[in-house]
Order: C-alpha cells, then sequence, then structure tokens
C-alpha cells in the first residue's frame, strides 16, 4: 500500500494512502482550499489565510494519533476486547473509518466557513437555518460515495460505506452500534476539531492562546465506562487533567481574543449583508451541486458585480462599521439600562446601529438530559469523573456574553456624543 505525505506547518508531515489520496483529490474536498477557515480574520490578523483543506487534513492526522494512543494501551485494548469483542481487525478497520471522518467532517461547510451560516436556507423541520453537517452527510453519501466504496484497499481490507462514515460524523448508534462512541474523537470538547483548529488558528493569527500540551494529552488519553450506561467513553487519565483544563482555557482564550475580537465580529456581519444582498439565501442541501458551486472565490465574484453595494463597498475599502459600546462579560441592570436609553436616542437621531452579542458556553456540563458531555478522567479501575470535579477553573467558567453595538463609521463621533451625554 503506497504512502504519500503533504507538509504542515503545524505537525510536520501528514501522511496518507492511495484510497485517501484519490478522496483528497476529488472535487468535493478540493473545494475546502477555496474556503477560509477564519473568513475575514485576515483584516484583523494578517496571517489568518489558512483554509479549511489543511484543517481537515490536520484533523485526520489528530485524530490518528489520539487513536493510536488509546489503542496501544493494554488496559484499553483489554476494555475494547471484554466490553465490545474487539480484534486486531476491528481495531484496523475502526482507525480507518476514524481517519475517514475526520478527514471529511467538514466537507459541508459553507463559503467562509462559519461567517455565512447565518443565510444557509432553513430546515423545513427545525425552521431554523441548515447546519454544515447536513450537507457533509449529503456529500459523503451523495458525490463521495464511489470514491469512498469502490476504491481496492477499501474493499480488499475494510468494506467501510459512505453511510458507516457520515455515522461516525453524526453519532448515529443505529448503524455502528455500540462502536458509536468513538465519535468522541470527531466531536466532543476533547476531540480532534477542537485540537487541530486551537493550534492551527494559533499559528496563523500569531497569537500563542490556543498553545496546549499535545504530547502530554495524547500520552494520558484513556477509555473508561459510564457507571449510570455501562457504555464506553473517551476521557484522559488523572495525571493529564491539567492538558485536558489547559485545553478549556485555551479555548475560552481564542473565543475571547480572537473569534470575538470586536473588528472580526464587525467584518463578519458585513460579510453576511454583501453576500445577502448578491447572492441570498444559499442552497439547501437537496440542491447539493448548486450548493458545491459556491466557494470564497465565487462569492466574491458576485460580490464585484454588486460593486455599488454599501456592504461590498465597506469590506473592500476597510471602511467597516465602528464598534461605539460594549459591555463585557458581565451585564448589570444598570448596563441595561444605559443601553436602552442609548438605542433610544440613536432611534429619535436615526442613526443606523447594529447589535452584536457574542454568546460561547465555554465548557459544557453534564446533566438535563444532555448526556454525558464533560471531559471525564478515567481512574485506575476505569471508573470516571468529570473534570469539574478536579478544576476549579473549569467548575466556574460558565457561558460569557459580549454585546456591542455598532455605527457606520459616519455616524461615530455623534454616537459617541450621545453615549457620553447618557453615561453622564
Amino acid at each position: 500500500m503506497s504512502e504519500y505525505e503533504i507538509r504542515d506547518p503545524v505537525y510536520g508531515f501528514i501522511t496518507f494512502n492511495e484510497w485517501e489520496k484519490e478522496i483528497i483529490d476529488h472535487p468535493v474536498f478540493q473545494r475546502l482550499r477555496r474556503i477560509k477557515q477564519l473568513a475575514l480574520t485576515d483584516m484583523v490578523y494578517p496571517g489568518a489565510t489558512h483554509t479549511r483543506f489543511e484543517h481537515s487534513l490536520g484533523v485526520m492526522h489528530l485524530a490518528t494519533k489520539m487513536y493510536d494512543a488509546i489503542t496501544r494501551d493494554d488496559s484499553n485494548k483489554q476494555l475494547l476486547a471484554e466490553k465490545l469483542n474487539y480484534q486486531e481487525s476491528g481495531l484496523r478497520r475502526d482507525r480507518q473509518l476514524v481517519r475517514l471522518a475526520a478527514l471529511l467532517h467538514d466537507v459541508g461547510h459553507a463559503p467562509f466557513s462559519h461567517a455565512s451560516e447565518a443565510i444557509i436556507s432553513k430546515n423545513p423541520v427545525t425552521g431554523k437555518p441548515s447546519k454544515h453537517e447536513d450537507y457533509t452527510s449529503v456529500l459523503i453519501e451523495g458525490p463521495l460515495r464511489t470514491v469512498v466504496e469502490d476504491h481496492s484497499i477499501n474493499k480488499t481490507n475494510f468494506g467501510i460505506t459512505a453511510a458507516d462514515i457520515a455515522a461516525l460524523i453524526e453519532g448515529n448508534p443505529e448503524i455502528l452500534g455500540e462502536r458509536v462512541f468513538w465519535r468522541l474523537i470527531i466531536s466532543s470538547q476533547l476531540d480532534a476539531d477542537r485540537g487541530d483548529y486551537l493550534l492551527r488558528d494559533s499559528l496563523h493569527c500569531g497569537v500563542k492562546y490556543g498553545i496546549y500540551d499535545l504530547d502530554r494529552l495524547l500520552v494520558t488519553m484513556a477509555l473508561g465506562i459510564d457507571p449510570e450506561t455501562e457504555d464506553v467513553i473517551l476521557g484522559v487519565t488523572e495525571g493529564g487533567w491539567h492538558v485536558a483544563e489547559a485545553l478549556v482555557i485555551a479555548r475560552y482564550q481564542m473565543f475571547s481574543q480572537i473569534y470575538f475580537h470586536k473588528t472580526r465580529r464587525a467584518y463578519d456581519y458585513m460579510l453576511q449583508e454583501a453576500i445577502k444582498n448578491a447572492v441570498g439565501t444559499l442552497p439547501a442541501p437537496d440542491e447539493i451541486q448548486k450548493y458545491l458551486e459556491l466557494d470564497d472565490y465565487e462569492i466574491w465574484h458576485q460580490l464585484k458585480n454588486k460593486e455599488n453595494d454599501f456592504w461590498y463597498g465597506s469590506i473592500v475599502s476597510r471602511n467597516h462599521i465602528r464598534n461605539v459600546f460594549s459591555i463585557e462579560e458581565v451585564s448589570t441592570s444598570q448596563d441595561v439600562a444605559v443601553l436602552d436609553k442609548i438605542k433610544t436616542e440613536f432611534d429619535e437621531k436615526d442613526i443606523w446601529y447594529w447589535e452584536d452579542m457574542a454568546k460561547k458556553e465555554w465548557y459544557k456540563m453534564n446533566g438535563d438530559g444532555a448526556g454525558k458531555v464533560e471531559i471525564m478522567i478515567i481512574g485506575n479501575s476505569k471508573g470516571v469523573t468529570p473534570l469539574r470535579k478536579y478544576s476549579k477553573i473549569v467548575r466556574n467558567v460558565g457561558e460569557s456574553m459580549r454585546y456591542r453595538l455598532y455605527v457606520k463609521p459616519n455616524d461615530r463621533e455623534d454616537a459617541e456624543t450621545i453615549i457620553k451625554e447618557v453615561e453622564e
């Protein structure tokens, strides 16, 4: 089986086999080269021009390292054999399944990644915009099915179906049964997706906020048994709880300093409005071919045809909307009263404004029907304890909110005068 390699700025070399190369070479996957990971964040951090393409390769690489770290440990292998009747052939097959799910987990992303998700067509069932995961499943079981299922490596060694990959990404136990727990490597609070984007985004933004001890994380990853459901779950050993805590803190820092940066948020909004004016609502998952035609390049092309659009002009001239009022982290009744007064004054003076409420739950706790979502610490007997029982920081971290008012540049001086008068 031939092996290929590609040089990556985060991990060095990333290797892949002939089958994976054909998937990577497929136009559906190559489209990710034309979708920036952080939309217009490079307007603030010029190095942030990386794409979903290299992120997806990185997640495959890191997911593999996580899988190998878990399955090379004798106690974990014994648990898998006793609990799920795993043999070596099953471990090899699931390793390949995890790699493919990690590689393809973001293949359904919209142009400019999350920045355009608010204008994706609504799901008729939920009434909310469809998620990129919805498109991912359609693409894997549609245009990618042949390249996934028909390669000789797969037919000879694994027998993995497109439905298997989609099921692992979605967390569908009807197809995967008890082995669905491997999804935790793809999507959880301790997953390869998060592990990669923290390191990769930090590197390209030129910051250190998302850096954590990856080597320590890998050597402490372990499997345990949920005492209530008796399901196999993923966590870290007691010796690894500090690095798990560091991962949570790194994510908090990246959101507070990068993803929630005031100017980045402004560009996200302007881009969303410009796309809405030029393209309208993005195609639904049942119009997948139309959706595939859209990437960052195509959106820019269509925006140029609307060169008189205010939002497009604001982006290309870098004359972005201005943040004139903020409530950071904690709000009081006095803050709310001041805000209401400011908005009333803006309305009376015909000052356009945008209210931005950036909210994020930094760490999800167990309970309220959410299942075991916390990072779990695995004891010597394979018993499990939530990370919050060890970490005072994690125990006290909660939902964070940043509220901001933005106005158009020409109104900035008048808006700041009003705010000053209201606050006096």
